[in-house]
């Protein structure tokens, strides 16, 4: 049971400590918005998204004021487009999406996620379109994500769809030439899609969630780097288990104050609450960051030797707190590490502490992946699905969510600074060694099979 009291006095705790709430995200189901022409499903897509998204923004101000916690996005993720597009050409992919970016621009919301497809195993013809339309629409839209989920536990890697959304990425960052790519930024590639999940741009309404919820990410890192800064502070010599306790009890306090924003949220919209992510999601903002945390607990060089164990230990005592604090947790639920998006993270790429490879090992530990990586210009599509073909298997062999969010910045080297602005941040493009290297083997295709482990039915 959720205490008010308890969670009002930990707001005036951690007031000054960056804490907000990332993102209220509104899963909604648009399988019904289906019909004979791509017109009528564009009207019954904007009049479902008006009646559930019309009072999310000023819901949203009015909650988070009232408790003093900013609630930084709000957005709403559908059920996949390609679900909805069967027997539609490749025209209707873009009519449907320039729908959902004006019907986003009329609730106010930030994004809209869930033009999608799920390829792990085939490709259907609605999938094909969602994936061949990504270069126009990631351009030409400015509210609209996508995702492709290429892998899974069960089906192993789709190396036909890996292969292709290489070529695709390209695509798309050379038809944001004049924004730096930034159009590769509203595209996440996963393994093992969470169906959940409230963090863009990979939020969809999976196959199992209901009519609409109402889902929680919240933002905490700059608490928890506080939090362990005050208990070195007083004891300096403390072991790793003590400092993992300390995060498991902030990590709780935070998951209690999102709950809550969360629940209020999906009461005076009379939609269902979903669950909240735990997962710590840093901000460009100084001191808001998951390195700053790695810096506290002894790293002193994010990416030198122990980098891989301090996340480990992180991502497992973020999920054993907020777990503590809530039963209605879901999404992906860790760390982050968005490399453009964590200013310490983009501050040790540019001083060549992080690379590429040590980036993609401590991907197997934390929540999400190769997340918010700048990539130079010319690097080959084959290698850009190569790195994407990695990090599945990183994912698909460990059974847990992976993904890979490259954006290949036009005209860009290796040391480059991009800014994004805003949330998106800037960072260093980081180098990409063996250019190429992989080439013969991307061109195979076909499909990597599941692992032995998948067949434990």
């Amino acid at each position: 049971m959720l205490r008010t009291d308890e969670i009002l006095s930990t707001i005036e705790m951690l007031h000054a400590e960056h804490l907000d709430v990332r993102a209220v995200t509104l899963a909604l189901n648009v399988n019904d918005c289906a019909a004979s022409s791509v017109d009528l499903v564009c009207d019954k897509l904007r009049n479902k998204i008006r009646k559930y998204a019309g009072r999310l923004v000023e819901t949203c101000d009015k909650i988070g004021a009232k408790y003093g916690i900013p609630v930084i996005n709000k957005r709403v993720a559908l059920s996949a487009v390609s679900q909805i597009l069967a027997g539609h050409g490749r025209s209707a992919g873009l009519q449907i999406a320039r729908a959902l970016d004006k019907s986003a621009q009329e609730c106010g919301i930030d994004f809209v996620g869930g033009y999608s497809a799920y390829v792990q195993k085939g490709i259907t013809v609605s999938d094909q379109i969602i994936i061949d339309t990504l270069p126009e629409v990631l351009s030409e839209t400015k509210q609209v994500c996508a995702s492709v989920n290429v892998a899974s536990r069960k089906a192993g890697i789709n190396m036909n769809a890996v292969k292709q959304m290489g070529v695709i990425v390209k695509k798309i960052a050379q038809a944001t030439e004049s924004s730096r790519g930034f159009g590769a930024a509203k595209l996440v590639i996963f393994s093992n899609v969470p169906e959940d999940s409230p963090f863009m741009a990979g939020a969809v309404a999976g196959n199992g969630e209901g009519e609409a919820a109402i889902n929680i990410g919240v933002s905490g890192p700059g608490v928890v780097s506080s939090a362990l800064k005050r208990r070195l502070e007083q004891e300096p010599n403390a072991t790793l288990n003590e400092l993992a306790e300390e995060i498991k009890i902030t990590s709780f306090r935070v998951t209690r104050c999102g709950e809550l924003i969360g629940r209020e949220v999906a009461k005076a919209l009379g939609i269902e609450f979903g669950i909240v992510d735990l997962s710590l999601a840093p901000t460009p903002m100084i001191g808001d960051s998951i390195g700053e945390i790695l810096k506290a607990l002894g790293i002193a060089r994010i990416g030198a030797p122990g980098s891989t164990a301090a996340i480990a230990m992180l991502n497992d005592a973020v999920k054993k707190g907020g777990l503590f604090a809530s039963s209605s947790v879901g999404g992906l639920s860790g760390a982050f590490i968005p490399v453009s998006e964590d200013s310490t993270l983009a501050d040790a790429v540019g001083q060549g502490h992080l690379v590429l490879e040590k980036l993609e090992a401590m991907t197997a530990v934390c929540s999400v992946g190769l997340d918010m990586v700048l990539i130079p210009g010319d690097t080959a599509p084959e290698t850009i699905s190569a790195i994407i073909a990695d990090e599945m298997a990183i994912g698909v062999i460990n059974n847990k969510t992976t993904a890979a969010r490259l954006i290949p910045v036009p005209g860009a080297k290796a040391g480059d600074v991009v800014d994004f602005g805003g949330l998106f941040g800037s960072a260093p493009v980081l180098d990409v060694r063996n250019n190429e290297g992989s080439n013969a083997f991307i061109n195979h295709a076909g499909r990597i099979p599941a692992p032995l482990q998948s067949l434990g039915n």
